[in-house]
Parts: structure tokens; sequence; C-alpha cells
């Protein structure tokens, strides 16, 4: 695709946002490591390239760099934050440690007459996080933003199409991020905003057409948003040659199992070949012992793609695996940018080296959780399968802290029942609004209570619950104390094993949504 932007990561805690904020311009947008180097982003040719925030400091030796070259090439270049510094530290200027370290909210003075902050007041606010700062801006740049402590909160080469910014715009804290971000994707880029969900999905089953050819498709379904989108656009594109088969890992939530059934089986809507296989013992048997959630993820993933191959031989010749791999997947498998690998994921990292098919089917591999749902509605699926809960695809053994058994399972399918049940009355009667995911899930932290007139030593439940636009960032949701404590005590009363429940209040970053 030629009209994109290349996002390029230098470990920033927000390059996935970075990426996620350009295709709300409707421009696609790609993100990769600096480690890709100059002569493949030139290669893929793009209309201009986003350098991304990041941990280090620029000038030190070893620091992640991009020479001259990228900045000579012709197409304009946005450095944000590290990327700011690093462009104007090879381009000729310096940088060093800041008097005055800025953090937070930050009132910002703007230069409108820079294409850049067109259409902006002359001051707002603006999310600072920095110790280093640009101390002498090189050759040719000038200052088009300030603060009452850094001097140059953004500069540009406007011959060169340069600009550098040592703020946030991508955050929802700085206040006219988009508009910053869009006039340089549409106006300094020149980028046409052609990146829309009715025509990828138009594009995908043309796609998808071409390479199945007359081969048949398996297709893992766990009847979460991914795999459900997957399975409509795959139905819409081959029709019958598609197989949906959706593996019972027993670690589904309470009565899941049955209900993915009822939507996709034969009594369901859905014109699709459909397989149940019911394989909770067998994940018992493979996960008992196991603690480490990055072994029991892949564990998981791989007990996915064997059951796929043993399901396969009995349908007959298949040709394509498909999964509903989206593209946070994708990043955070530490496939696409920079930063540390936070997760493994089932359908990502956590795959075998042996897959006996001939290629792996991914649609949806390109999009964010908010564009698989618009795709999902393109596809007329129903607006309750499209905006469900979301739910990992390891399910609750990595909600499950520690070992899984039998026994866990039922402990945190009930509760979290019981939590999602109260969530979902405290909406109904306009006490709350309803967060972006929540669940509870089961600590390995047991401790002494008193329950009639007995002494317990039982496990702890955490709930969770966030608010989130894009699942990459999320805080902690604002829960009624009087709803937790009918949650608390419900689950107290009603599941055997817990004494005590938690609210977990961490925000993402430092922590992820899920607990595992």
């Amino acid at each position: 695709m030629k009209n994109k932007i290349l996002v390029i990561d230098f470990g920033g805690q927000y390059n996935q946002l970075v990426g996620r904020r350009v295709r709300e311009c409707n421009v696609y947008s790609e993100i990769y490591s600096y480690r890709i180097g100059v002569d493949k982003i030139r290669e893929m040719d793009p209309k201009g390239v986003i350098l991304t925030g990041g941990p280090n400091s620029c000038y030190l030796e070893g620091a992640p760099q991009l020479g001259r070259e990228l900045f000579e090439m012709g197409i304009p270049v946005l450095g944000l934050c590290y990327g700011a510094q690093m462009m104007q530290y090879v381009m000729g200027g310096n940088v060093g440690i800041a008097p005055i370290r800025e953090y937070g909210k930050t009132k910002t003075y703007f230069n409108t007459e820079s294409p850049l902050f067109k259409g902006l007041p002359e001051e707002s606010i603006v999310w600072m996080s920095h110790t280093d700062y640009i101390s002498e801006m090189a050759p040719g740049f000038e200052i088009i933003a300030h603060t009452a402590d850094c001097p140059v909160a953004a500069c540009q080469n406007k011959d060169m199409g340069l600009y550098a910014i040592q703020f946030h715009p991508e955050v929802l804290h700085t206040e006219y991020g988009k508009q910053i971000l869009s006039n340089f994707i549409l106006d300094i880029c020149a980028c046409e905003p052609d990146w829309r969900m009715d025509s990828f999905v138009e594009d995908s089953i043309t796609a998808i057409r071409e390479k199945v050819g007359d081969g048949k498709v398996l297709l893992a379904l766990s009847g979460g948003v991914d795999s459900s989108v997957a399975a409509g656009l795959l139905s819409r594109a081959i029709g019958n040659q598609l197989t949906c088969v959706f593996v019972d890992h027993g670690l589904m939530r309470k009565n899941e199992g049955d209900e993915v059934e009822a939507v996709f089986g034969p009594e369901g809507d859905f014109d699709l070949n459909f397989i149940r296989v019911n394989a909770a013992e067998r994940y018992y048997a493979k996960l008992a012992g196991v603690t480490d959630p990055e072994r029991k993820r892949k564990i998981i993933g791989e007990e996915f793609i064997r059951i796929f191959e043993e399901e396969s031989k009995k349908i007959g010749a298949v040709d394509f695996l498909a999964q509903g791999t989206i593209y946070p997947d994708v990043v955070e498998s530490g496939l696409g940018g920079e930063s540390a690998v936070i997760k493994s994921h089932h359908n990502v990292g956590g795959l075998p080296d042996f897959v006996d098919f001939k290629d792996i089917i991914e649609p949806l591999r390109d999009l964010f959780k908010d564009e698989v749902r618009k795709v999902g509605l393109e596809l007329g699926l129903p607006a309750e399968l499209v905006f469900r809960q979301p739910f990992p695809g390891p399910g609750l053994g990595i909600r499950i802290i520690g070992e899984v058994t039998g026994d866990k399972v039922k402990i945190v399918q009930d509760a979290d029942f019981i939590y999602r049940d109260e969530i979902a009355k405290a909406v109904k009667e306009g006490i709350m609004e309803e967060p972006n995911q929540y669940f509870a899930a089961l600590t390995n932290v047991r401790s002494v209570g008193v329950m009639g007139d007995y002494r317990t030593y039982d496990y702890a439940i955490a709930l969770r619950a966030v608010k989130t636009i894009d699942f990459m960032t999320a805080e902690a949701a604002d829960i009624p104390a009087s709803v937790l404590q009918r949650v608390m005590s419900r689950i107290i009363n009603e599941v055997n094993g817990v004494n005590r429940v938690f609210y977990d209040i961490t925000s993402k970053p430092p922590g992820t949504i899920e607990m595992e």
C-alpha cells in the first residue's frame, strides 16, 4: 500500500497508540523497529515517517538511532519525544539533561503559523514526559512551541519537512493532539484518507479468494470478537470451503461453550461448518504443575494447533489454517515494533515451530481492535457479538495466577459470572457506566478468614475493570463502593474456596489489562 505512514519504534510505551492515531485519520500505518534501517524504509516508499518516544538518552553510546540519510530522503519526518531529540542530535543539535524535568499536563505556547499547528489556539495543554531536552537546535531549525521550562517544545525545518515535538500528541491528555497529527499526515505528508473498513472488507474478500482458490480452510473459532469477525469475513469470501472448529479448552467463562455453539452451531444464523471439541481434561493435564504465564500461553497455543491438525485429518485435506490474529497481538509479541515482548499471544508467539498446513490465513492481522469491530458491523454481524466483552485466547488460563486446575477454573468462572451480573445490573439501574472490559481473576494469595464459627484459609479473587479507547492504554474504572460491596458479598457467600475480594486499580501501563 503506497499511501501509508511508517511508525518507527524506539521502545516507547505509546508505539501502538501512535499507529492507531494515524489510522484515525483514515490513513494506513505500520509499526517497525528502528532496526529496520533506512534502506528498508526507502524501499517501502511511505508518504511520511513518525519516530516514537523511547526510554534512552540519544547522546549515550549504544543509544538507538537512525542516520542522517533518513532525514535527507525528501519525505516528511515527525519526531516525538525521544524521536525529536534523536532527530536534533543526528542533525547537529545538542541534547542534554533538562534543568527542570517535565512530566504530565503542561501549558504550551504554539506558533500557529507552522503547518504542524495550523488551526490550534496559541496555547493549550500537552502531555510531557522527559528528563532530557533539546538544549540547542540543529542548523536550519526554528522553534515553533515552548513551555515555561522547555525552550524547545517543538521545532521545524519546513524546507526539509522535518518536525520535532518534545511532547506526546498521541495521548488524550494533549488537548489538540489529534489535530497536530492530522496536520502532519494529511497536509504535510499529503496522504489520501483512503483507509476505510468498507474498502478493507471488499479488498480482503478478493485477496482471500485469490489465495485460497478451491482449497479448504480451517478456522480456530473461539467465539470472541476477533475470531467471530474472521469467520464472517472468510464465510463471505469462500462459503462452505470454511470449517470452523471451536475448541472448548475448559478455560471459557461460565456457560460460554454452550453459548458459542448456540450462535455458530447448526441452530445459529451462520452458514458455517461447525465442529465443537471438548478438550478440558486434555488441557488440565498439560497445564498441571505449570505456573509460569509464558509457559502456560505456549502450552495452550500448541494444544490449539495440535487439535486443529487432528480435526483437519478427520475432515480430510485441509490447506489453510485461519486465525483471528490482530495487529496488537503482532506488536505485543515482539514481531512488529521495538518494545520489549509484553506477552506471547497463543495465535502469534505461542505457535509451535511445525504447523501441518500449507499456510496460515490471518485476515485481521493488520487491524486494531476497534477496526475489527467496524469490520464486524460491515459484515452484518449482530452488535451484541461485535461489542461483547474481550476475552483472551488462552482464556481463564491467564486469569488464574499460578497452576491451572479444574477446581480453580470453577472458582473463577463462578466469581466472574457474579461480577459481570452485578455490573450489568448497576449499568441498567443507571448507577454507573459500563467499563470497556471487566472480569474476575483468581490470585494465588491464600489467607485466613472467618465464616460463621469456622476459620477458613482460602483464595482471594481480584476484580479488574478498565476504561479504554483502544486497549493499548487503560485506566481503572471508578466502580461505586456499593456495587463492589454487592459483588464481594455474593462471591464470598456463593463461591466455595474464596474468602477475600480485591479490586485492582492499576492502569495500563505500567500493568497490562490481563493478569498474566
